[in-house]
């Protein structure tokens, strides 16, 4: 059954090169007076591989066992099961994983309207993500214990999941935003509490980088117009970032990695500053990556049955979709494009198998990074 799937994933990558061409270019020293511009091609979703996508989704939101509540139990009454404690975000192993499947849901239904089982879908959507499960949702928040509970990579991705619901014009969208708000503006409310607080950044490539929690919110900040959260994100990565020089990109990736601290902290850069500062402080702290024969390996996985060891597929895929950003409005960046791709079509074809470990969180990495690959 793999090597059926293996075969689909790489049949849609040649077939999306052979389609179209996209407007990105890869300039290469011939010699030394002339320079040859080379067409690298963007990856992007089909229906059928959205179909497949989908599935992963589909067939763990609703799953409540195994489950890794990452919960303090401050007496017996927190001794519930994940769906008592979690009516909406239960699925999928953990929570954030939870969310961002629902948040792949949203993004196929929106780029894809006649995905199979649409109807389903939706209705699945709108029975998760209710008025009163939400409340629920709320309330845990409030508890003693789970003040910082999925600081920042859940609340990140709470807040992705609102901009995809916001941006998505249809009625299902309006009543699952509606219902969704309660939460939503209390994670916008947990930023503004933690951020200040915070002295010193993150810089880990699992769940609590910094520059990644930052990424998404601003992101949806951006979307939604919410100009006081903008600023403080503005302000708070210009004083954790701004003075940084020549980061260990070849420390990359540490075992259990499936996000670059070096790259995220250059996508969220790349959103905060203008174009001409961003261009000086990336000249001082990635310069290697300007050079056009800049080669970066990806991230191989030895075990996709280990939790830990498949991050790596996601590394890959989170390095795609910053190089992306990175290379946006830079056409002198555009070499990178080559290696953003390399890194996709590595982990796209072992999405679909027979693995749980990866296979409750790493499609919505997948969908995220092609995503990144259309908008050049």
């Amino acid at each position: 059954m793999k090597s059926f799937f293996i075969s689909l994933f790489s049949i849609v990558l040649i077939s999306c090169g052979q389609t179209g061409k996209s407007d990105s270019k890869e300039t290469k020293s011939s010699d030394a007076n002339t320079v040859e511009v080379v067409e690298v091609e963007s990856l992007s979703l089909t229906l059928e591989q959205a179909n497949k996508l989908a599935s992963l989704p589909i067939h763990c939101i609703n799953v409540e066992y195994p489950n890794k509540l990452n919960q303090t139990i401050g007496s017996g009454e927190d001794l519930k099961s994940p769906k008592e404690l979690h009516p909406a975000f239960y699925g999928c192993f953990d929570w954030h994983s939870s969310v961002h499947g629902h948040w792949s849901l949203v993004a196929l239904l929106k780029q894809f309207p006649n995905i199979d089982n649409a109807a389903t879908i939706k209705e699945q959507l709108l029975q998760n993500i209710s008025k009163e499960n939400i409340e629920k949702e709320v309330k845990y928040f409030y508890g003693k214990y789970n003040k910082s509970y999925e600081r920042t990579y859940g609340w990140a991705w709470l807040l992705k999941l609102a901009e995809e619901l916001h941006t998505w014009d249809d009625e299902t969208a309006r009543v699952l935003e509606k219902n969704l708000q309660p939460l939503t503006d209390l994670i916008v409310g947990k930023y503004f509490e933690f951020l200040p607080k915070l002295k010193y950044p993150i810089r880990v490539g699992e769940h609590t980088n910094t520059a990644f929690g930052l990424t998404f919110a601003w992101d949806y900040a951006n979307t939604v117009s919410n100009t006081e959260l903008k600023l403080l994100i503005e302000t708070r990565a210009k004083a954790f970032y701004l003075k940084d020089q020549n980061c260990p990109l070849s420390w990359e990736p540490s075992g259990f990695d499936f996000l670059s601290p070096c790259l995220q902290e250059a996508a969220i850069m790349k959103r905060v500053l203008s174009k001409e500062l961003f261009d000086d402080w990336f000249d001082k702290f990635l310069p290697q990556l300007k050079d056009v024969n800049f080669q970066f390996p990806v991230g191989e996985v030895s075990d996709r049955t280990d939790g830990k060891l498949v991050h790596l597929d996601g590394v890959n895929f989170s390095r795609a979709w910053a190089l992306n950003k990175i290379i946006e409005g830079s056409s002198e960046l555009n070499h990178l494009k080559k290696i953003a791709n390399q890194h996709i079509e590595y982990s796209l074809p072992n999405l679909v198998g027979d693995s749980y470990e990866g296979g409750h969180w790493l499609g919505s990495f997948a969908i995220y990074a092609l995503k990144s690959s259309k908008n050049d």
